[in-house]
């Protein structure tokens, strides 16, 4: 394929589904059945030999279980089958060091979720501009929203097919995503220009050629205020809870709808950046980050009894802002996105790109006066401008030098992969020292 000027891709594409009384009802209990699967499995588990935990002995544990228990029959055979190929991966993963041992599924602690690993089940077709049709297993013919183009119809064949889909519940509702394939051509390699960026908090992205994406509150004043109310109710209602008590209606509808207003500023947010890191993986060729450790960036200062810490409200409000800006997702995009169209995403080393100044490389103490403001203290060089952008060029300048970070036996190492682009540097005004 890949001769012809054609390559395979796999993606995935999640959508709202407009559900009936009726049928979301039919889909909450395929979701407990498949939590009350998994946990009857890891029953199983424990109280099999070494030697029986087999994947044979399992799926005739759960074949047999399908039997007796007449709940369990409402969840189709094959999403009992994924249930069970999804807890032998668990532990896998356990054994490789990539996850923790698998546990038992809480009903409240848990994601409400149904496989369909077959896609020739879905069935799916679109009816109109905004909603299309896809059948689910024992839920029967439902709607959801049509934001994508997928391979439905005539224009699915072996080539463009979904090949199975999942069905998770959010607080916003239920919605499916499709596991599509695709064959499309190769693209040409993208003749745009190299830019650096720079994330931040007060500045979501500086770019090294000026141009800056922000953003506003992803909740507007009446949510935030209605946000805090709710968070004050549930605090008032959870303190007169006696101690090993359960959690009452009220207390669990007030979490859901501080869970609602979450999801949907989760939603906005992940909208701002799909739209942002389409837009700068179309214009430009190369993109070049900063390798953060973002864990690291965001642990407690609250220090131990014998050192405690200092500021430590201020670096749990800084750690907030970090994790709601999600920079590791926009860096998941981005590396995705360029190379669909033709572009590549490079990381460089982060320590040292706010404090040096790109027009004289020079790094001196107490250049980054303000959080918005750098001011070279080289009296040879004197110069001042945004601290942002001024961080953005020495990101590229750092690709351009070629200290470009490539993952080798699981970890990053520096290597000198490219020449200085003369020209372009001068164009946008970075230092080469």
């Amino acid at each position: 394929m890949s001769e012809l000027g054609l390559v395979g891709r796999k993606f995935g594409h999640c959508a709202r589904l407009a559900l009936s009384p009726a049928c979301e009802l039919r889909a909450d209990d395929q979701a407990h059945a498949a939590r009350t699967m998994w946990n009857l499995l890891h029953a199983w588990w424990q109280m099999m030999p070494k030697e029986k935990r087999t994947l044979a002995n399992a799926d005739a544990a759960i074949r047999q279980a399908r039997k007796d228990i007449d709940f369990l029959g409402v969840l189709p055979a094959q999403a009992a089958q994924a249930v069970l190929k999804t807890y032998f991966q668990a532990w896998r993963n356990c054994w490789e060091g990539r996850a923790g041992a698998p546990n038992f599924k809480g009903r409240f602690r848990s994601v409400m979720s149904v496989d369909i690993p077959q896609g020739r089940d879905l069935n799916v077709v679109r009816v109109h501009r905004r909603w299309g049709m896809v059948n689910i297993p024992k839920v029967g013919r439902v709607r959801f929203r049509w934001t994508r183009d997928l391979p439905a119809g005539k224009r699915a064949g072996a080539e463009n097919r979904i090949t199975g889909a999942r069905l998770v519940k959010d607080a916003l509702g239920w919605h499916i995503a499709f596991r599509v394939q695709t064959l499309e051509v190769r693209p040409e390699p993208h003749q745009g220009p190299d830019v650096g960026i720079d994330v931040g908090v007060t500045v979501p992205l500086a770019l090294s050629d000026g141009a800056t994406y922000g953003h506003g509150g992803w909740l507007t004043e009446q949510e935030q205020a209605r946000l805090l109310w709710l968070e004050q109710r549930a605090a008032r209602r959870k303190r007169y809870r006696r101690p090993g008590e359960r959690t009452s209606r009220r207390l669990h509808r007030t979490y859901d709808q501080i869970a609602g207003l979450r999801a949907k500023a989760k939603r906005r947010a992940l909208d701002w950046q799909h739209q942002t890191t389409t837009a700068i993986a179309r214009q430009y060729g190369t993109v070049v980050v900063e390798a953060l450790i973002i864990t690291n960036m965001v642990k407690s200062a609250r220090g131990t009894i014998e050192v405690p810490g200092k500021n430590v409200a201020q670096k749990t409000g800084l750690n907030r802002s970090i994790s709601g800006q999600a920079w590791g997702r926009t860096v998941t995009m981005l590396t995705y996105k360029t190379t669909r169209y033709g572009g590549t995403l490079h990381k460089v080393p982060a320590p040292g790109t706010s404090r040096r100044c790109s027009v004289c490389g020079f790094t001196t103490p107490g250049s980054r006066e303000s959080q918005a403001v750098f001011v070279c203290k080289n009296p040879d060089c004197g110069w001042s401008g945004n601290a942002d952008h001024n961080a953005a060029r020495n990101v590229l300048h750092l690709y351009w030098m070629g200290f470009a970070l490539v993952p080798a036996a699981g970890r990053a190492v520096v290597r000198r992969a490219k020449r200085v682009k003369p020209a372009a540097a001068r164009q946008a005004g970075i230092s080469l020292h």
